[in-house]
C-alpha cells in the first residue's frame, strides 16, 4: 500500500511541475485579435497581458492622440484582467474554504 501512494504523490508532484511548465509557456505566447476587419488589433499574452493596441491611422486624424488611445485602451484591458483575475481568486477561496490547493491557482 506504501508504494501505491508514494507512487500517486510522484505522479501529483510532476503533474504540478508540468502544469508550471505549461503556465511559463502561456505568459510568453502571445495572439492577435483584430476587429473591423483589421482597422483595430490587440496582442496579449496567454496570461491576459496586453502587450499592444493598433487602430488604424484613417480611423483617426493626429497620430499622437491614436498613441495616447491606443495605451490607454491597452492599460484599461491589463486593469481589466487584473480585476478578473482578484474575483475569480476570491470565488474560488470561498469555494474552497482557504485551503491552499497547489496547483489550483485559478484561472490561471
Amino acid at each position: 500500500m506504501k508504494g501505491g501512494l508514494g507512487n500517486i504523490m510522484k505522479q501529483a508532484q510532476a503533474m504540478q511541475e508540468n502544469m508550471q511548465k505549461a503556465q511559463a509557456e502561456l505568459a510568453s505566447l502571445e495572439v492577435t485579435g483584430e476587429a473591423g476587419g483589421g482597422m483595430v488589433r490587440l496582442t496579449m499574452t496567454c496570461r491576459h497581458d496586453v502587450k499592444s493596441v493598433q487602430i488604424d491611422p484613417e480611423l483617426m486624424g493626429d497620430p499622437e492622440d491614436r498613441e495616447i488611445l491606443e495605451d490607454l485602451v491597452a492599460a484599461a484591458m491589463n486593469d481589466a484582467v487584473r480585476k478578473v483575475e482578484k474575483t475569480t481568486e476570491d470565488k474560488m477561496a470561498g469555494l474552497t474554504g482557504g485551503l491552499n490547493i497547489p496547483g489550483m491557482k485559478m484561472p490561471f
